[in-house]
């Protein structure tokens, strides 16, 4: 008998908010054209970064700085959805499926209410249509994301292979 063989893993991602206005928002896979970005290395996508080290953690595939760090450059801007098309073909190569991810965003901006299911359907895509469900929350003013110095997202993943 086929009996799945499941692992799990966890990611976290933070940046600050970049001070020049000129620097645009990706979150989720989507832009937000009324943000201000954030300052990274890639387009800065904390949700897509959590949901990458999640889905490398459960695949034992290292970290994001291992798989697209800042001795990349060819990752310099790269976008979250390409993180995460190029993480899902490392993992599919290390003979595991995806089951789900579920990832949080933590910030006070920007509101993720209104564009919930349009980013939860970029993230998928980018999965190849993988499970995955989107939630937010604030700190209630404490820390980074709670001052508005910045965002931060962590995410769990759930892999599976078949012996």
């Amino acid at each position: 008998m086929d009996f799945p063989h499941f692992r799990t893993g966890i990611g976290v991602d933070a940046h600050a908010f970049s001070l020049s206005h000129d620097r645009p928002m990706w979150l989720a896979g989507l832009f937000w054209p009324d943000e201000i970005g954030v300052e990274a290395h890639s387009d800065g996508d904390v949700v897509a970064h959590a949901i990458c080290d999640a889905l490398f953690s459960a695949a034992g595939l290292g970290d994001l700085g291992t798989n697209f760090g800042v001795d990349r450059p060819e990752y310099a801007q790269a976008s979250g959805v390409r993180l995460l098309n190029e993480t899902l073909t490392l993992v599919h190569s290390a003979g595991f499926d995806i089951s789900n991810v579920a990832v949080q965003v933590i910030g006070n901006r920007p509101k993720l209410g209104a564009r919930r299911n349009e980013a939860i359907a970029a993230l998928s895509q980018a999965l190849g249509g993988a499970d995955v469900s989107l939630t937010a929350t604030t700190t209630d003013g404490l820390g980074f994301t709670g001052e508005g110095h910045g965002i931060a997202a962590i995410a769990s993943a759930l892999i599976f292979t078949h012996f």
